[in-house]
């Protein structure tokens, strides 16, 4: 059972997408998962042959424990009595209820199409509630984050630093971009933000990790944590993995794709309990400061504050500016506030360059 966040101590297993005799690969989706942050995919990490199912559907189990046995190497050569396991064919939706289902947070497998020849349409979607979805109680949520910022606060020594930061060159930049593409795949500033945090962070890899048994372990990619406020109530904070190689277009595509998942309880195994850096931004919710707290055992947190506009020196002319306000939490234990500045002052001039990003 793998660990999905710091605090998680177990989980209940909801069903095997697998079973004995099956070969898997890298990557595979093997199971389901039910935490307080919803239903989780879980994925396997090495290629093999699934020996055995030793976790049974229904059991709690704490994090830690073994799940199944997984065979490195094939026991006979293929052709030899080794069972491969096949997937079905994707049932057959329209966009519009592929969209529904993901808003609503069911799966598309469990849902008899009425639809000509067998199609699910959007009234087969709403009449049938996943019970996943409803199974995470927001009480349960609000007590798991309670205890995680609890830890936080009692075990991290935060500092905080904030900087402002003019946005003209890199909005009127993204404007000039979206104006090239289609509707579909425009930039939001969002994009820009979380591609400068997980660039600036190369500076000062003190920020980039984790901290476990009095150790510090530097990240050896910026898997950059986006936290997204639920419908339910309650945030989940899952990963955008290795977000310092991704382009501006594939970084959005990405997020569009893990918000949607996130409050449809369909994130995976990867993509919580491994960010090595959280971005909490909440512009849209028309905050100007965020003072993050951190999460553990992460070392670090950046807040982004709503763009607004505002009185700037420029050339020795004040002017109306689009000024965000950028901060972070980061935990003395690993760095300081000179290089917690330093981190901002590269964010910044990263900003201002929004055609190398």
């Amino acid at each position: 059972m793998p660990s999905l966040g710091a605090d998680m101590e177990s989980g209940t297993l909801l069903e095997w997408r697998v079973k004995p005799g099956d070969a898997v690969k890298k990557g595979d989706l093997v199971a389901t998962v039910e935490t307080v942050k919803g239903a989780i995919e879980i994925e396997v990490f090495q290629d093999g042959v699934v020996k055995e199912l030793v976790a049974k559907v229904g059991e709690v189990v704490p994090v830690g424990k073994v799940l199944a046995v997984l065979q490195t190497a094939a026991p006979s050569p293929p052709g030899e009595g080794e069972r491969v396991g096949v997937r079905g064919a994707a049932p057959r939706a329209s966009p519009a209820a592929k969209r529904r289902a993901a808003e609503l947070g069911v799966e598309l497998s469990k849902i008899t199409g009425t639809g000509p020849e067998g199609a699910i349409t959007i009234a087969d979607v709403e009449g049938h509630r996943s019970p996943r979805a409803e199974s995470r109680g927001p009480t349960d949520m609000r007590g798991a984050i309670a205890a995680a910022m609890s830890r936080s606060k009692r075990e991290i020594p935060h500092y905080y630093l904030s900087t402002d930061i003019d946005l003209g060159r890199a909005l009127a930049w993204l404007e000039a971009e979206n104006a090239t593409r289609k509707v579909a795949d425009r930039l939001l500033p969002a994009a820009l933000l979380l591609k400068a945090t997980a660039l600036a962070v190369h500076e000062v890899p003190e920020l980039n990790g984790t901290f476990q048994d009095g150790r510090f372990t530097q990240g050896a990619t910026v898997h950059l944590g986006v936290a997204i406020n639920l419908r339910t109530g309650g945030l989940i904070a899952p990963a955008l993995l290795d977000a310092q190689r991704l382009s501006l277009t594939d970084l959005m595509a990405r997020l569009t794709d893990l918000v949607t998942r996130a409050r449809a309880t369909q994130l995976r195994s990867s993509e919580l309990g491994t960010a090595t850096i959280t971005v909490s931004n909440l512009g849209d919710q028309g905050v100007g400061v965020v003072f993050p707290v951190i999460h553990p055992p992460q070392v670090a947190m950046v807040g982004f504050g709503r763009i607004q506009q505002r009185p700037w020196v420029v050339e020795g002319q004040v002017v109306p500016r689009p000024i965000v306000t950028a901060s972070l939490a980061a935990d003395h234990r690993v760095s300081d506030g000179h290089r917690g500045g330093r981190f901002l002052g590269a964010l910044e001039k990263l900003l201002q360059q929004p055609e190398r990003l």
